[in-house]
C-alpha cells in the first residue's frame, strides 16, 4: 500500500545560456534532493537554459523523445530511482517557434506527460522592463494531469499562475506544479500570495520552483521558490540563489482539509 506520507522537494537555480554549467548545478541540486528524502522533484522553467536573447533558446530546441536534455532527465529520474518534473525546455514546434515543455517522469525515466505552457509572458512593466514570449514560443493548448501512486498532479509554468480557470480545471489533483521564472519585480509584489491561493482554493498541494539570482542576460528572478499545503501554509522555502525546499507532504491532512471545508463539493 502507497505511503500517505510524500517527500517532495523544489529546486531554485540561476540558469544561463550554457547548458553545461547548468546541466551540472541542476545535477548536484538532484543528488541534494535525494540524499535528504526526496521522492519528488521539481526542476525550474528554463532551468536547461536561458539565453542572452529571447530567440537563442530555438537552436537548443529538441525533437519530442530525443535530444540531450530529455536523455538527461531520464537518466536522473532513473538514476535516482526518483520522480522528477523536468521545469521546462524548449521542443520544436511549427514556423520556427518553439513549445516552453513540462515533462513528468517516473522512477524508470519514461515520460508520464507532457504540458506545453498556455499563457505566454507578454508584457510591459512600470520600470520598462518587457517581454515577449509569444515571438518565440508557441502555446499549449490543454491542461495536463499526471497520474501517481499519491494521486494526480496539475501541470502549469510560470505566467499560467495568473490564470485561476486553468488551475479550477485540476479540481480534485493533490498537487500543482508551477515551475517558473517569475521576474523580480512581479514576484515581489505577487508571487507567493499568488501561489497560496492556488493552495487554498484547490485545496491541494502547491510546489513552486523558481529562477533566483541575476542572469547573464541580465535579467533578476524573484526566487523564493517554495512548497506550500492545502490549508495555504508554507512548508518549506528557498529564497535566493541556488538551493532546494524540501518537505514532507500528507496526504492524510489534504483529506482532513476537504472533509473539514468541502469547497470543493459546494462548486
Amino acid at each position: 500500500m502507497q505511503s500517505s506520507e510524500l517527500v517532495c522537494a523544489v529546486v531554485q537555480m540561476v540558469s544561463g545560456p550554457v547548458w553545461e554549467e547548468n546541466r551540472q548545478q541542476a545535477e548536484y541540486l538532484l543528488q541534494q534532493a535525494v540524499a535528504q528524502g526526496a521522492q519528488w522533484v521539481l526542476l525550474p522553467e528554463n532551468f536547461a537554459f536561458m539565453g542572452l536573447q529571447d530567440a537563442d533558446k530555438l537552436a537548443l530546441a529538441e525533437e519530442e523523445g530525443q535530444g540531450p536534455i530529455q536523455t538527461w532527465l531520464t537518466e536522473q529520474a532513473k538514476g535516482l530511482g526518483i520522480w522528477l518534473l523536468g521545469g521546462s525546455i524548449p521542443l520544436r514546434a511549427p514556423h520556427g517557434r518553439c513549445t516552453a515543455s513540462l515533462l513528468g517522469l517516473d522512477p524508470t525515466g519514461r515520460i508520464r506527460a507532457r504540458y506545453d505552457k498556455i499563457h505566454l509572458f507578454d508584457v510591459s512593466l512600470a520600470d520598462g522592463e518587457s517581454y515577449c514570449e509569444s515571438k518565440t514560443i508557441a502555446p499549449g493548448l490543454n491542461p495536463v494531469t499526471l497520474d501517481s501512486p499519491w494521486g494526480q498532479w496539475g501541470l502549469s509554468i510560470c505566467y499560467d499562475l495568473r490564470f485561476p480557470e486553468l488551475y479550477r480545471s485540476y479540481a480534485g489533483a493533490n498537487f500543482l506544479a508551477v515551475p517558473s521564472a517569475f521576474t523580480r519585480q512581479t514576484g515581489q509584489a505577487h508571487w507567493e500570495v499568488l501561489l497560496r491561493a492556488r493552495a487554498i482554493e484547490n485545496q491541494s498541494f502547491v510546489l513552486a520552483a523558481n529562477q533566483g539570482g541575476r542572469h547573464a542576460n541580465g535579467r533578476e528572478t524573484w526566487g523564493h521558490s517554495m512548497i506550500i499545503d492545502p490549508w495555504g501554509q508554507v512548508l518549506a522555502r528557498w529564497e535566493t540563489g541556488p538551493g532546494l525546499a524540501l518537505a514532507n507532504c500528507s496526504l492524510t491532512q489534504l483529506q482532513q482539509v476537504r472533509t473539514a471545508i468541502p469547497a470543493l463539493q459546494h462548486r
